[in-house]
């Protein structure tokens, strides 16, 4: 009982202090704090539990330390969580080529090269999710028949009257401007884009009309990063 006593004292000081703005607190911000709270209550009630039967002081003592540990590992982690998610995030992308990584720091989207080569970036281009390919080259964003239609544009009614050269030689494409494209997070409205006739392009491309929105883009030798 004189352990749960003062582990509430302990929790009310620390409510005080936050609610007070007293500042950093054993190394988290006044944030930080105010969250790692409820971790402390629910540990409380822990602790409230283990204390309340009679057990031998070794086995106590080794519960107590355990408890300690846990909770030393909770607040690191939630204090470097940002630090922990852009870890993951990277070795996802590693993993997972064309699926963007966002530095939630920086807000930097940044993607790997693929096995091909080329960097595949996933975009949502009016909520449908679409593969691009990032092409400097291309004047514009460039989408094949296909994707057109998946992302809810009705390529029958279009006209393709503008020649376009593509890969797989010279075609003709229509001209639409796209509702919303959505690049990890960078979003872009009424972004000027051509449609590919059926099987004139293998793929579509992220061309300048996004790239020139940006405020940066630059690729290393593995890596390609897209700044807001």
């Amino acid at each position: 009982m004189i352990f749960i006593g003062i582990a509430l004292l302990v929790a009310a000081g620390l409510a005080i202090a936050v609610g007070a703005d007293a500042g950093s607190l054993v190394g988290l911000t006044q944030d930080q704090a105010g969250h790692a709270l409820p971790l402390l209550l629910v540990l409380i009630v822990v602790f409230a539990g283990v204390f309340s039967r009679r057990r031998p002081a070794a086995e106590l003592l080794t519960g107590l330390a355990l408890w300690i540990g846990i909770f030393a590992v909770a607040i690191t982690g939630f204090a470097y969580r940002d630090d922990i998610m852009n870890v993951a995030n990277r070795v996802y992308g590693e993993l997972s080529p064309g699926q963007p990584v966002v530095d939630r720091k920086t807000g930097i989207v940044s993607f790997q090269r693929g096995l091909g080569g080329h960097f595949e970036v996933s975009a949502r281009i009016n909520g449908a999710k679409v593969p691009l390919i990032f092409d400097t080259g291309a004047s514009a964003m460039v989408l094949t028949a296909s994707d057109a239609r998946k992302a809810g544009i009705d390529t029958s009614r279009l006209t393709f009257d503008t020649p376009v050269s593509t890969a797989n030689g010279t075609g003709r494409a229509a001209v639409v401007y796209l509702d919303r494209i959505d690049i990890g997070g960078i979003v872009r409205r009424n972004v000027r884009t051509y449609i590919a006739q059926d099987h004139a392009l293998d793929t579509s491309l992220l061309g300048m009309t996004f790239l020139e929105t940006l405020s940066r883009y630059s690729v290393t030798k593995d890596s390609l990063e897209l700044s807001n």
